[in-house]
């Protein structure tokens, strides 16, 4: 863990995740504001972000650095 310029501690490998997570929330929701997705193609997005989601949650079951 590491503190931030407002002295609260944050960890990094939760900050990783949680812009996994982000990514995987926009990419999905930008692409499908440009043309109309597959069903597959949703499928494999939905999954992506579902993943990052629950590897973060894992992580602060785990690690216990949840905000």
């Amino acid at each position: 863990m590491r503190g931030d310029s407002n002295g609260v501690l944050s960890c990094q490998e939760r900050e990783r995740l949680e812009e996994e997570f982000t990514e995987a929330r926009t990419r999905g929701r930008n692409l499908s504001r440009l043309r109309q997705l597959t069903a597959a193609e949703r499928a494999r997005l939905e999954e992506r972000e579902e993943s990052a989601l629950t590897r973060l949650r894992n992580h602060d079951a785990e690690h216990g650095c949840g905000r």
